[in-house]
């Protein structure tokens, strides 16, 4: 259970006190109600006693000093004037109610100086003639109230009306600290005291009739109270005493209930000081003194208190925290009609009063409505006595013990005339309602406190407790003289004292059920009464004695109700023993619960005790215990109390040593649910947000959103809108596992309580929880959407939304964009350079504001996602935004919110504004799928410059229609009403930071400005088209298509170029080298796109020659600058320019990219230039494979020389058709063979077949023979212009000039791609780690002697082999045109112009120790070829071997040098050949003379040796058997290389 206020003592001792009536004279009674209190209202305060004889005014520890009650006995009989007629009466129920803690509290700091820890000094004597000191005594003052007799086994609906209400009125504190548990990761924050609770348990003890069973709550004493004033005071109390008796013994009324008969009667003289005659009164109270003896009577002076003090003095109020106010509407009165008889006349029935209950309710009508609507009653409830009148019953309020103080009628002192006066004045007199502070006890001074303190002393004292102690003898002496006896004896004494056990019902009843009653005489109920009197004061132990023994007599009797009874006290007695003889009996509290509930069916006892021993429990530790007891205890006839109950449970679950969370939240929830039921809002919703602390964000998703719909309802009804829709807004965006009718069900009443909260205010929006935002996944994208294509152009791709963001792709265009900028600025890069982003995401880098441009549209993509299982319904979806615009930044005065332009207003408002600053695009429908993600595109176009912010989105919410709400009855304007108007904000958080070792150790996110771009003044914007571009080339072919750029802006454009990926994919030609074309496609159908001479092929004939400067073709780091006419294009202006595209070497297909790049004529924006993207794909096929390769000519050197000079080579060009039938290729024509190089140039055409076409189909190969020279000196490379000389060797009878456009400009262009790939792959090869210095030596030398073997092997020449093929394509046919380039580096070396497709490479294992490099080995195919030799004899030679047998011809050895170093040379001639085909075709023969030379050669020089080769005998003989040795002179230490020899020299030797 939770904290309370009081101990466990405290608390039981105080459930149990001494009740005492009173009884008043009129005159008394209008002297007390000067301070606006009854006599009994004004003993409240003072009723605890304390050491000193004084009582503790208003002691804070107690839920209750003192029960006084202000009830009134009315006689059926009586009859008063007034308003009303006999037999009925008004009740003010609101006076009935207790005080708050909170009172309490205040007092107890303002009084805790009067506070002590000891006790009164009461003395009483037991039996045992034992003084017994009684502690803490309090006693219960209560005006005489006569009443019909009511159930007592329930509460009747007043009592529980009255309770709801005291519950009510008691609501936590705002901002009072609450206690914060930590257990486990669990971490709760709620109330550790229930002052509700302990109010509730106050006032329902309190309310509990007096019963039959017991005499705990019967009247031990009665006070008679006169005032001096009256005529004859005696007469007065002699009247009052015998109204006491008569109410008493007469037997006409059931209550009160008296404790014994022989009542203690005290008399009271009251004296008003500031009226009566002082010494009148002290002589009337010594007359008093006479007649019924000085501890019988009591002179109390009260009222002394003037007017003029009243301002000097401020008296404490000790009475308001004990009369009863309801907090929730100022203390406002509700009016109660009680109908008492059914018997009345017929003018007074209901129906007849009904015009005098108008009159009064109109005086008190705003009362009752606002009281009724704040806390939830209905007027049903209010009025709910009407239906326990239909029974002939009155209502049960009558007998409440707490109800308004009225007078009695006629048959006692008082009429009920002046009641209704009282209580009509009162409702009309607000001072007299809210009785404020000051407006009790105003005629009373301190002085007159203390007479009220001295005078309830001696009542107790000299009155009370001597009365008490004399009937405690009595019944003891009973009781001691029936131990004595037997059994059978007891039974005949009974008999004596005044017969056996009378039945309730009827004589056949059996003796084992609960309503059995006993005479007052039976000596079980002395012995009860023995009991209780020793327990209200104190004595427990002979009380717990007491009780035992009746609980057996009551238990052999069957009469359950009274053993139940014995067995609580019994309990009670048992636990509050001093030094605890005895373990407290829970089992007795058990059983008589048990008893209580199912035998008796009275759950008001059931519940009292408990309570009880909750409480008891609770004090010794026992959580578990005190939990399930009160579980027990909850039923279906009380919601409140079962409601209380579970709450007070779930705090014994977290109270445990080790804390139950999850019992305590669930059963947290069970009393938020029956608080519901009961009408508590308020505690309901407190018990739902504690319990939501265990279940939030733990998985049980279910059970989170039954909670914050519970939650969200409460609070909407508790007239608290945000948090009612904080809580529907959990439900409905979390993952939620409900079905789709739920969550229907939660999202209609969510838009209900929306459409509640927010109503007509339309100023500002709300943030709507649906459908999620997925912000950063939002993408901004500046600039016109791509335009599709018109006819046969095709526009440019460029950037869209549609595309998809890669990373790699974005580092390319930032690489391309570079060169495009690097050129621009004739090679210097700009170090403030940012790369153009046209698209932002998340992966974009966003720290800096982009740039926008004016009259440009701005389109954001927001990602919706529809958490539910129902669809939703968008409408009227825009952007909100805010704008600074730039023309009024001069302002001064004015502040940035000033500057600042919304349309929050206008989209709020629904009229469309501020479409002169910034257009903003509405899509009036979008709708979401159940559990879809979906993306918004939505526009804005600016207007004026300035800084702009995208806020968020602002839409209208609805559910989506579905077959079922579409078939429903729901009308048109039911479905507007579940449409709500709100936005949400975009909020992107920025990229983590990891830069600083602060921003390692913490967590920082740096700007995301996608959403805030500045926007600038007009820009051009280039529009690009293509036609007749295709989609798939042969490898090498050439195609002719045509480009269009259009100025779509109102700013003329500059500047315009061009970069690709594949540079050498495209041309658009050079001014000095374009071939005069066609300017349109149209015109351009049949024509070539060469340049073309008809010139007939003749065999024999030598190439043309053109020398050609790289200059005209070649442009700086491979940008292009596009020639349009003027180098500008104005507005609204288009130009079309030719574009020649060639096949890529490799098949496949092949992703190029285009960047044009242009800039404005007005210079000194924020923009300084733009760029296009463009990405087409070709599909490139296989067309011709050309190997070519090239070797010396094995004639002597002054054969080989023509009139042209140089030296000869012979080049083989072997080319087959790779293509194959898929492509429609016909067949392929070679129709010319170019070159071009700066020091080789193609000769002749030398192949033995003479054909002047080469024709090839599919698989064919045909190999050609060119003879290579040196070009001119005079034509060779001069100072620093590089000069080319194409050589076109035609098969045909067109000659096409390869030097001009586009052969030329593809020619160079592919140069310079492998020059890159060369120096590429050289620096992949290079190693990089550290190496010694002698490893460093060694390297420069190898490749010293590399490039001096290189030089004497380079060749460069460059082979161009044009070709047609012809192609069949919807019957009709084509020639396409194409070239292929081979680069012949080296002699000896094949080189080809296919490139077949890269293989995957293979996984390669990681080597993480290093490795010494491999020894340098040069290659032994270059230093072979240092030497050229070269054998010259006669073919035939003829000699008499008869005559001489030894023939002897003279051979000549030529030696050439071809390297460019000195060379030391070996000639070994008597190395013999062993190869089987030298072996075949000659036999033996030998050389004689000089068999081994050594020599040294200069750079490139031509030796000659004579040699003489001596035969034996006629035959065929291979001369070329010398072995020849080089190396370079300056190498030393290496070994001579042998030469690569030429072909086999066959000489043929006849006989003579």
């Amino acid at each position: 259970m939770a904290q309370c206020l009081q101990s466990v003592q405290e608390f039981v001792q105080d459930s149990f006190v001494p009740m005492v009536a009173v009884l008043c004279s009129e005159e008394a009674e209008r002297v007390t109600r000067k301070n606006n209190l009854t006599f009994a209202e004004l003993l409240r305060p003072f009723c605890r006693l304390t050491s000193e004889g004084k009582d503790a005014d208003f002691n804070p520890t107690t839920t209750a000093d003192c029960r006084v009650h202000n009830c009134h006995k009315h006689a059926p009989e009586a009859g008063a004037a007034g308003v009303f007629s006999p037999g009925w009466v008004i009740v003010d129920v609101s006076s009935a109610l207790t005080v708050g803690l909170a009172d309490r509290v205040v007092t107890k700091q303002l009084c805790a100086d009067r506070r002590t820890d000891e006790v009164q000094a009461g003395h009483i004597r037991d039996p045992n003639n034992q003084v017994l000191v009684v502690k803490n005594l309090r006693i219960c003052v209560n005006n005489v109230v006569t009443t019909p007799n009511t159930a007592f086994s329930a509460l009747s609906p007043a009592q529980c009306r009255l309770l709801n209400e005291v519950v009510l009125s008691c609501q936590p504190q705002e901002g009072s600290v609450n206690n914060v548990l930590t257990t486990g990761d669990y971490q709760l924050n709620f109330s550790a005291t229930t002052p509700w609770f302990e109010t509730y348990r106050e006032n329902f003890l309190q309310s509990m009739p007096a019963s039959d069973h017991e005499f705990l709550n019967h009247y031990l004493a009665c006070l008679l109270v006169v005032s001096s004033t009256d005529a004859v005071p005696v007469e007065q109390f002699l009247k009052l005493s015998q109204e006491q008796h008569r109410i008493q013994h007469s037997g006409e009324f059931t209550n009160p209930k008296w404790f014994i008969p022989n009542t203690l009667k005290y008399y009271v003289l009251l004296h008003d000081m500031s009226e009566g005659d002082e010494q009148r009164a002290d002589a009337v109270y010594e007359d008093m003194k006479q007649r019924y003896g000085s501890q019988g009577c009591y002179l109390l002076k009260m009222n002394t208190r003037t007017f003029s003090a009243e301002d000097e003095e401020q008296i404490p109020d000790p009475w308001s925290q004990y009369l009863h106010k309801n907090n929730l509407q100022n203390q406002q009165t509700i009016i109660v009609i009680i109908i008492p008889y059914m018997n009345q006349p017929e003018e007074y029935s209901a129906v007849n009063m009904v015009p005098y209950l108008q009159d009064l309710l109109e005086d008190v009508s705003p009362t009752v409505n606002s009281g009724a609507v704040e806390n939830n009653i209905s007027a049903g409830e209010v009025d709910c006595h009407q239906s326990t009148e239909k029974d002939g019953v009155s209502n049960s309020l009558e007998s409440h013990p707490l109800q308004l103080d009225t007078p009695s009628s006629s048959g006692s002192l008082h009429t009920l005339t002046a009641v209704n006066t009282d209580l009509k004045k009162g409702a009309r007199d607000p001072e007299s309602v809210s009785g404020g502070a000051g407006s009790h006890g105003a005629c009373l001074t301190l002085n007159d406190h203390d007479h009220i303190r001295q005078f309830i002393q001696e009542f107790t004292f000299r009155g009370l407790l001597p009365h008490i102690e004399k009937n405690i003898r009595q019944l003891n002496d009973q009781l001691v003289s029936r131990k004595g006896l037997s059994r059978s004896l007891f039974t005949a004494t009974k008999k004596w004292f005044g017969g056996g056990k009378v039945p309730e019902k009827s004589v056949s009843e059996p003796k084992s059920t609960f309503g059995l009653l006993y005479p007052p005489e039976a000596p079980e109920l002395q012995i009860r009464k023995m009991a209780d009197l020793c327990f209200l004061v104190q004595h427990y132990e002979l009380a717990y004695s007491c009780y035992h023994t009746a609980k057996k007599d009551f238990l052999s009797d069957q009469a359950m109700l009274y053993a139940a009874g014995a067995l609580e006290m019994a309990a009670v007695a048992a636990f509050l023993q001093a030094g605890a003889p005895r373990p407290y009996p829970a089992h007795y509290m058990d059983t008589a619960i048990q008893t209580y509930r199912d035998v008796c069916k009275n759950m008001v006892l059931a519940e009292r005790c408990a309570l009880l021993s909750a409480e008891i429990l609770k004090s010794q530790g026992k959580y578990s215990d005190a939990a399930t007891l009160l579980i027990k205890m909850t039923s279906e006839d009380s919601d409140l109390r079962s409601a209380l109950l579970l709450e007070q449970a779930a705090h014994c679950f977290i109270n445990m040593r080790n804390p139950m969370v999850r019992k305590f939240a669930f059963h947290m929830i069970l009393a938020g649910h029956r608080f519901s039921k009961a009408g508590q809002r308020r505690h309901a919703l407190r018990c739902y947000c504690q319990a939501m602390q265990v279940y939030k964000e733990r998985g049980w998703s279910l059970a989170e959103d039954h909670i914050n719909f519970t939650i969200g309802r409460q609070s909407f009804t508790l007239r608290q809108p945000e948090n009612a829709v904080t809580a529907f807004r959990q439900i409905l965006t979390n993952d939620s596992k409900q079905t789709a009718t739920q969550q229907g069900a939660f999202l209609r009443e969510y838009l209900y309580v929306y459409k509640s909260v927010t109503g007509g205010d339309e100023v500002s929006l709300p943030q709507l929880p649906l459908p999620c935002i997925h912000s950063s996944a939002t993408r901004v994208y500046f600039g016109h959407e791509r335009r599709l294509a018109e006819g046969e152009k095709q526009a440019a791709t460029h950037v869209s939304l549609d595309q998809e963001y890669d990373q790699d792709l974005a580092a390319m265009w930032c690489h391309l964009e570079e060169q495009l900028v690097a050129a621009a600025n004739r090679g210097i890069f700009p170090v403030n350079f940012q790369p153009t982003q046209y698209c932002l995401n998340s992966q974009t880098d966003n720290l800096r504001h982009p740039l926008a441009v004016m009259e440009e549209p701005i389109i954001v993509e927001v990602t919706f996602r529809n958490p539910l299982k129902v669809p939703l319904a968008l409408s009227n979806l825009s952007l909100l935004w805010s704008f600074t615009a730039d023309d009024v930044s001069s302002s001064k005065e004015r502040t940035t919110e000033d500057l600042s332009i919304t349309n929050e207003g206008s989209l709020a408002s629904g009229v469309t504004q501020n479409d002169d600053i910034i257009s903003t695009e509405v899509i009036l429908e979008f709708n979401l799928g159940p559990e879809e993600t979906k993306l918004a595109r939505l526009r804005l176009l600016p207007h004026r410059t300035g800084q702009l912010n995208i806020v968020g989105v602002v839409y209208n919410l609805a559910a989506a229609s579905t077959g079922e709400t579409a078939s429903s009855t729901e009308g048109p304007q039911e479905l507007d009403l579940m449409v709500v108007r709100g936005k949400q904000d975009l909020k992107i958080q920025g990229p983590r930071l990891n830069q600083t070792k602060e921003d390692k150790m913490l967590v920082r996110h740096g700007p995301d400005q996608r959403l805030d771009p500045i926007i600038t003044p007009p820009m051009p914007l280039l529009e690009v088209f293509f036609m007749q571009f295709p989609t798939a080339l042969l490898c090498g072919e050439i195609r002719k298509a045509y480009v269009e750029f259009c100025n779509v802006s109102g700013v003329a454009l500059c500047g315009l170029r061009v970069v690709s990926t594949h540079p050498d994919f495209f041309t658009f030609g050079s001014q000095a080298t374009t071939p005069l074309t066609p300017l349109s496609p149209t015109s351009a159908e049949n024509s070539s796109a060469y340049r073309i001479l008809a010139t007939p092929s003749q065999p024999g004939s030598v190439a043309s020659e053109v020398l050609v400067s790289a200059e005209d073709f070649r442009q700086p780091s491979g940008v292009m600058e596009i020639p349009i006419d003027g180098s500008t294009l104005q507005p609204g202006e288009s130009t079309q320019l030719p574009l020649w595209l060639r096949g890529p070497d490799q098949e496949g297909v092949h992703e190029i990219n285009f960047l044009f790049y242009y800039e404005s004529t007005e210079k000194g924006n924020k923009i300084s230039h733009r760029v296009l993207r463009h990405t087409v794909f070709i599909c490139a096929s296989r067309s011709l494979s050309v190997q070519a390769s090239a070797c010396r000519s094995s004639g002597p050197p002054h054969h080989s020389l023509d009139d042209k000079g140089g030296g000869g080579t012979l080049v083989f060009l072997d080319v087959e058709n790779i293509n194959t039938s898929e492509a429609g290729v016909r067949e392929f024509h070679i129709v010319q063979v170019s070159s071009s190089s700066q020091h080789w140039r193609l000769h002749k055409c030398i192949n033995p077949a003479k054909d002047t076409d080469c024709k090839l189909t599919s698989r064919e190969r045909a190999k050609l023979c060119f003879r290579a020279t040196r070009c001119k000196p005079q034509q060779a490379t001069s100072g620093t212009v590089e000069k080319y000389t194409f050589a076109d060797l035609n098969l045909g009878n067109e000659r096409i000039i390869s030097s001009s456009t586009p052969c030329g400009d593809f020619f160079f262009r592919g140069c310079r791609s492998s020059e890159s790939q060369r120096v590429e792959t050289a620096s992949t090869r290079t190693p990089s780690g550290n190496k010694s210095q002698s490893c460093v030596l060694a390297e420069d030398r190898a490749s010293d002697i590399t490039n001096i073997v290189k030089k004497c092997n380079e060749l460069d020449l460059n082979i161009i082999v044009i070709w047609k093929a012809y192609v069949v394509e919807d019957n009709k046919q084509l020639i396409l045109e194409g070239q292929l380039h081979v680069a012949l580096q080296t002699i000896g070396k094949e080189a080809s112009s296919f490139t077949p497709k890269e293989e995957a490479q293979e996984m390669v294992l990681l080597k993480f120790k290093s490795e010494l490099p491999p020894p340098v080995v040069l290659p032994s195919a270059e230093l072979s070829q240092l030497i050229k030799t070269n054998l010259h004899y006669p073919e035939t030679y003829t000699h008499p071997f008869v005559q001489d047998s030894l023939c002897v011809v003279p051979v000549t050895l030529t030696l050439s040098n071809c390297s460019l170093a000195q060379v030391d040379v070996i000639i070994d001639l008597r190395h013999k050949s062993t190869s089987p085909e030298s072996l075949e075709v000659h036999s033996s023969f030998t050389w004689v003379g000089q068999t081994q030379y050594k020599l040294q050669l200069k750079p490139q020089e031509v030796l000659c040796l004579t040699l003489r080769a001596c035969f034996l005998q006629a035959g065929v003989y291979n001369l070329n058997t010398p072995r020849v040795f080089a190396k370079p002179a300056e190498q030393g230490a290496m070994c001579e290389t042998s030469q690569q020899t030429a072909s086999p020299a066959l000489i043929i030797i006849n006989s003579a």
